[in-house]
């Protein structure tokens, strides 16, 4: 659904449930879920985000303000840089001596596209086991905008960046991607099958949210 707000045309997804009262959530790429309980009429969902379009526009201009800003890093032997949810070191996670900084930058990369393809590869495998489902094919992409996807033909893609990410926010993207071979659409289904694997994946979209302008090169 969608309203127009200031000139600006807010869209979001609706997920139904058995709750007493309406919520609205966005994650860290700006996507918008309104919560509401059985029965609420699309005129309530549009007065709801409404009521909440300055606060909502406030956010999604953050968003993007972070989005468009390099982040600063310091390519040398002690320069920190995130793993696994944790800041190391440069020199603790490649080979530094005698690299400039664009070789520094290239290794480093190099590094988190291996580690996050291993991480996906062990940690999908628990998750298709537990959901009955298994993707034409997986990969690990380099996106400025997703961490992760599926396409209507199976195929699953992950962000490298994830390897920045703690475990469990590595395995919450996986569980949503996988949910998507079984329900395309961010509807009530999906987030319920979501739900019913990692009770507490709001958290983790949290995390996205807090930490996700942080997890670049």
């Amino acid at each position: 659904m969608k309203i127009e707000f200031e000139n600006q045309t807010i869209s979001f997804n609706v997920l139904y449930g058995t709750r007493s009262k309406l919520s609205i959530q966005m994650d860290s790429l700006g996507h918008i879920t309104v919560k509401a309980p059985n029965g609420t009429s699309d005129e309530q969902l549009m007065r709801a985000v409404e009521r909440h379009g300055k606060a909502i526009l406030d956010k999604l201009n953050a968003i993007a303000a972070a989005q468009a800003i390099p982040q600063t890093r310091d390519y040398q032997e002690r320069g920190k840089f995130l793993h696994l949810g944790q800041y190391y070191f440069l020199h603790e996670l490649i080979e530094t001596d005698g690299l400039n900084e664009d070789e520094l930058k290239s290794r480093l990369k190099k590094f988190y596209i291996s580690s996050c393809k291993k991480l996906i590869g062990e940690r999908i495998k628990i998750y298709q086991a537990q959901l009955k489902v298994k993707p034409k094919s997986i990969d690990v992409v380099d996106s400025a905008t997703k961490w992760g996807s599926c396409s209507s033909d199976r195929h699953l893609l992950f962000n490298y960046r994830l390897a920045m990410a703690p475990i469990e926010v590595i395995d919450y993207v996986i569980v949503h991607e996988l949910c998507h071979l079984l329900h395309m659409n961010h509807d009530r289904s999906f987030w319920r099958r979501v739900g019913s694997i990692m009770p507490d994946y709001e958290e983790k979209e949290a995390y996205l949210a807090r930490h996700g302008h942080a997890m670049t090169l």
